[in-house]
């Protein structure tokens, strides 16, 4: 049977004409300037303004960066989410929001900036002078990648834990050096184990940790990353592995079973393993469990300063 379904050729107005019809004007008059030495600089307006600003700056920037890590890769890309920020004065109206972006981008230039301390502490004390500021922030979250082996096959994957490095960064003051993980764990009811007949239920855990360095910290000395993801993992019922042939799914499985563990256990024994590191002055420690038959999660924190010990 023939095709009598013909359509009718369109004849479309032009691009210019398409984007009137959907609301688009011709540009108006032009009168204020267009080169920047003209241009009116309102952040930059001396007043009083009433109050100082803790922080001011621009977040949720992504961009790549280099890391080093002490376990394979030693070498990776990731992304990084920054957030910069410096405190301002009641004289002056506001920040210079380009000035954040413009300096990360001359760093990302150099082929060996690897992002760390010590090229954060560098990248801050040179904000603040960009900013005119006797301060300045910067923090950045990023994936964390290394390589795990099924603990009977040794068949390697790639697991990751979400890291942050924050230097603050005062002209009077110095430098105030934060840096966290978030890492995944398993963890087994003790109380299933111990009504039950037999099995226990398990669960995912999340172990976030948020670290104050000593003055003499160094990374050349150690990996923080790796030293705070074992804290995590060594402490847990079991660990957690991108890649489980059947004889591993065993091995981790009665691991699990013979080590229990509560979410109070778990940042209990995460904070004596902290504790425990002299380059760590102070910690915050939290878990989360999905739990796998409530609905709910269950939840613990620690917070400890052993800046505040007597006799410290």
């Amino acid at each position: 049977m023939a095709n009598t379904n013909f359509k009718t050729k369109k004849t479309l107005p032009n691009k210019t004409e398409r984007h009137k019809l959907f609301g688009s004007v011709d540009p108006g008059p032009r009168t204020k300037p267009t080169e920047k030495h003209e241009m009116a600089d309102l952040q930059n307006t001396r007043k009083d303004f009433m109050f100082d600003i803790d922080a001011v700056g621009i977040a949720n920037v992504k961009h790549p960066i280099r890391i080093q890590s002490d376990i394979s890769p030693h070498f990776q890309t990731t992304i990084g989410t920054f957030e910069f920020t410096s405190t301002i004065t009641l004289d002056s109206k506001g920040t210079n929001m380009s000035r954040f972006t413009e300096q990360l981008h001359q760093y990302h230039l150099d082929e060996n900036f690897y992002v760390s301390i010590t090229s954060l502490k560098q990248f801050t004390k040179e904000l603040a002078t960009r900013l005119k500021q006797k301060d300045a922030m910067v923090k950045v979250t990023y994936p964390w990648f290394f390589e795990r082996k099924g603990p009977s096959s040794e068949l390697v994957g790639m697991n990751h834990a979400d890291a942050f490095m924050e230097v603050h960064y005062d002209s009077d003051e110095g430098y105030d050096v934060q840096v966290g993980l978030s890492g995944t764990i398993t963890t087994l009811c003790p109380c299933s184990k111990e009504i039950s007949e037999y099995s226990a239920h398990n669960q995912r855990g999340i172990v976030s940790m948020s670290v104050v360095l000593s003055e003499d910290f160094s990374e050349e000395d150690v990996d923080w990353k790796h030293a705070l993801l074992e804290a995590a993992e060594s402490n847990a019922s079991a660990r957690i592995h991108p890649v489980l042939k059947r004889p591993d799914e065993k091995m981790v499985t009665e691991q699990a079973f013979e080590n229990p563990r509560f979410v109070e256990d778990i940042v209990r024994l995460v904070a004596a393993d902290l504790y425990e590191l002299s380059y760590v002055d102070k910690f915050t420690i939290s878990c989360r469990n999905e739990e796998s038959i409530h609905l709910h999660d269950a939840i613990a924190t620690i917070s400890y300063d052993k800046r505040e010990e007597v006799g410290r």
